[in-house]
């Protein structure tokens, strides 16, 4: 679709087949011009089903034989158990995790001087959520005992003496042996992930990024948290997040390939320095994710300024947000926005200033745009895709009509879907009596997907006429890849309108 000058070829292996885990990476590649080569997707499983983990050790080890040069971002979920739900249950024995990751000491072997980074999860506290229907109702405590899982995962590690009645009632409630399969699944991923802090200390292993997955400052994380920092040297980051730490892997490699480092300031929007699901404040995460993209924070003489809006805002917080970000882009500055209100604004106020960015011409300026999720995960791909960008650009790589595709879909995704799509198919399947949307059968998921498309196509085109005047949609398909309404995905062709007496050139325009 582009015509792209590739560097030397990035392999990734994704922590499942997400949009936001598979797709976003690879097309960070495509803004700065990397080639980014991923198993293919039929290996990665889907939501239930787990990828195929020895299958893809050896695409790996036989697509990297010719590629000496390359560079290596690999998700241990993957490789351990099969992605990110299936490292949720306790169907994976420890000693075969264990023996699939020896395939980081085989990279190491034949590519000695590769960059070799890996990111992995600290396992969340809540199992999978499903309802018991079709296929799922034999998935590993399917509803209602995931719930009473989380309720006693997020006690006090051991419980408080007001805990403890509550505690007996929820192991009796669980079940012995769904509880003895979660506690073992802890277990083991617990000694993974210190077999991984162990691999990057021997060197094995560049950098290890390992994300508390949706957890916040009570539960049976607390002790696994504390032991793997201990034990972790300069090369291990623990954060909060999972989904966003491909893409700031994947960032930091393309920084990395042209000796940049990263400048970044960050500016705060409203109130509210806490989200409940990460053990960190925003500020710490933010500072986290800064470092491990490969970045520093700098306030001063920055590169990139990133705009915080935070959870609780108001009308004029919003007002200095929006001068703030027009005054930038009048010197032509690289700025970026990351939305936090996701888990806390309602639908309509945060499509109402997504919408004011678009009228007012802000949205089109910017860099990276992220609103959805976690504090982690929407700031996750905002550093990424803006460092993505301006890495392109130092190395006279960067492609402009790649990284419109990549904003645009953030802003389908996050604003149009998330906020006005999504409530309509909950509201419509609320109505058949289908109150459960986390697994949708196949039927009842057609028809919700239909309605996606249809309300997605009604929307993209006002978006973008908004967004990129000089864009038109060539080519767009949206699916419900997981057959629930929790996430879209949407690919998209964007090109050029041709005006009379020349062509644009988009593809290689500069900031």
């Amino acid at each position: 679709m582009h015509a792209i000058i590739f560097l030397a070829a990035m392999f990734f292996v994704p922590l499942d087949d997400r949009p936001v885990t598979r797709q976003l990476p690879e097309m960070l590649g495509q803004i700065a011009g990397v080639r980014i080569i991923e198993p293919p997707r039929k290996l990665l499983g889907r939501y239930l089903t787990p990828g195929k983990p020895d299958a893809i050790i050896s695409w790996l080890n036989n697509a990297s034989q010719e590629n000496l040069m390359a560079s290596f971002v690999i998700s241990s979920d993957m490789l351990a158990y099969g992605g990110l739900v299936a490292s949720r249950i306790p169907s994976t024995s420890y000693n075969t995790a264990q023996t699939r990751l020896r395939e980081f000491t085989q990279l190491r072997h034949a590519h000695p001087g590769a960059s070799i980074d890996a990111f992995g999860t600290i396992m969340r506290l809540a199992p999978t959520g499903v309802p018991a229907i079709g296929d799922a109702a034999s998935f590993f405590a399917a509803f209602p005992v995931w719930q009473y899982l989380q309720e006693y995962a997020n006690l006090h590690d051991p419980p408080f003496p007001a805990e403890a009645a509550r505690a007996d009632e929820l192991r009796t409630l669980i079940g012995k042996p769904t509880l003895d399969g979660y506690i073992e699944a802890r277990t083991r991923n617990y000694g993974i992930d210190l077999d991984l802090v162990r691999q990057t200390a021997s060197g094995t292993l560049n950098a290890l990024v390992l994300g508390q997955d949706d957890a916040g400052v009570i539960g049976l994380h607390v002790k696994e948290v504390q032991a793997l920092e201990k034990a972790s040297g300069p090369d291990v980051s623990i954060e909060p997040g999972a989904d966003e730490l491909g893409m700031v892997l994947v960032a930091r490699e393309l920084a990395r390939r042209i000796c940049w480092v990263p400048r970044v300031a960050v500016r705060y929007y409203g109130t509210g320095l806490q989200d409940l699901r990460e053990f960190t404040s925003i500020p710490e995460t933010i500072d986290h994710l800064i470092t491990i993209s490969g970045a520093i924070h700098d306030d001063e003489h920055p590169d990139i300024t990133l705009y915080v809006r935070l959870p609780q805002n108001s009308g004029s917080s919003d007002d200095r947000l929006v001068t703030a970000m027009q005054d930038d882009e009048t010197h032509n500055s690289s700025i970026a926005l990351a939305d936090l209100t996701f888990l806390q604004a309602t639908y309509d106020a945060q499509a109402a200033f997504a919408r004011r960015i678009l009228q007012d011409g802000v949205a089109s300026k910017l860099d990276g745009y992220a609103a959805w999720n976690t504090n982690a995960n929407t700031v996750g791909t905002v550093l990424a895709e803006t460092i993505a960008a301006n890495a392109g650009r130092r190395s006279g790589t960067y492609n402009a009509l790649a990284h419109r595709e990549f904003t645009f879909i953030r802003l389908l995704d996050d604003y149009a879907f998330h906020d006005e799509v999504r409530p309509q198919l909950n509201a419509a399947l609320d109505a058949q009596g289908i109150t459960d949307h986390t697994y949708l059968l196949p039927a009842i998921a057609r028809r919700s997907e239909e309605q996606n498309n249809f309300l997605l196509a009604q929307q993209a085109p006002t978006i973008l006429a908004e967004l990129y005047p000089g864009l038109h949609i060539a080519a767009m398909r949206t699916t419900l890849p997981w057959n629930r309404t929790f996430e879209t995905e949407i690919e998209v062709g964007l090109a050029p309108n041709l005006p009379r007496g020349g062509v644009p050139n988009v593809a290689g325009e500069e900031k």
